[in-house]
């Protein structure tokens, strides 16, 4: 999931648009993106696509998408109908905004049960848990560690920064809320995705969080426009550097072995059992996106 597009639910002439786009997810937003006049059409017109066009656009071969719900919060009006309405076959993830506690997220697990028994559901869907305020970064292990359904942390800063005056321009601060949220999903064995970049025509903005992010162990990049769908996709994939150094890695990795040796000298660096996991895992990655045939 290195690039995970907002699509507003109010927006339905894009939904088939961003199905046939180059992003690896797409978000589906009930919540920021549609005007409170308009939640209760925008969850319908969802609702209706995703019952129709769901489980293709999810299980199209190689070109399937992770499909995603960020649902209103859960101290509005419309949680419980946008989880009854969006929980149908085809969904892997339900965004939740804002949680703060370990029983906000039972909550949602018991509404996202509730809603996969109505609607016939087979396959579990999953939460993915925005940490976008202060309480939810302090909480975020307990957060991450709260169920089963938890899937992965996602950051928000936003909603983290923007009303304690703090500048998004601030890279020590990022690196700092960053590496806060990446460490809690870790210990609870999760991925951590990173937040939206707001303002569209700064490339290099987006590019330079993205960066971060992904020294920081992220997965992949929030968009919300199209244009920085390519941007997140090369931010969040493998060099043909860091597949090659991988493959020497393994191999160095492995003559060790035969050897009975349990590290290894490649490159003039040591090499042992955490180097030879994350190499495997660049390895697998550019298995999996054709970038490495055999």
């Amino acid at each position: 999931m290195r690039s995970k597009l907002f699509v507003p639910g109010s927006r339905p002439e894009l939904f088939d648009k961003a199905a046939a786009g180059p992003a690896d997810a797409l978000s589906f937003d009930l919540e920021d993106s549609v005007p409170e006049a308009r939640k209760a059409e925008a969850r319908d017109t969802l609702a209706a696509w995703l019952a129709q066009h769901g489980p293709r656009v999810a299980a199209n071969g190689t070109t399937g998408k992770t499909l995603i719900v960020r649902v209103n919060a859960q101290d509005t009006a419309h949680f419980a109908d946008d989880v009854r309405a969006t929980v149908r076959p085809g969904l892997h993830l339900l965004n939740l905004p804002k949680p703060e506690s370990v029983d906000q997220v039972l909550a949602a697990v018991a509404a996202l049960e509730a809603a996969e028994r109505a609607n016939g559901v087979q396959q579990p869907v999953g939460l993915l848990l925005n940490i976008e305020t202060p309480r939810a970064l302090r909480e975020a292990h307990a957060l991450a560690c709260a169920h089963p359904r938890v899937q992965g942390l996602q950051l928000g800063l936003g909603d983290l920064f923007e009303p304690l005056d703090i500048a998004r321009d601030d890279a020590a601060a990022r690196h700092h809320v960053m590496l806060r949220v990446r460490l809690a999903a870790g210990e609870a064995g999760l991925y951590a995705m990173d937040g939206a970049h707001p303002d569209v025509a700064d490339a290099s903005g987006f590019e330079a969080e993205a960066r971060m992010a992904r020294a920081l162990g992220f997965i992949g990049k929030s968009c919300i426009h199209p244009s920085q769908v390519a941007r997140a996709n090369a931010a969040f994939q493998p060099t043909a550097a860091e597949i090659e150094r991988a493959r020497r890695m393994l191999a160095g990795a492995q003559a060790a072995q035969a050897q009975g040796l349990g590290a290894v000298l490649v490159d003039g660096r040591m090499v042992d059992a955490p180097f030879v996991r994350r190499a495997q895992l660049i390895v697998d990655q550019a298995r999996q996106l054709g970038l490495l045939a055999d």
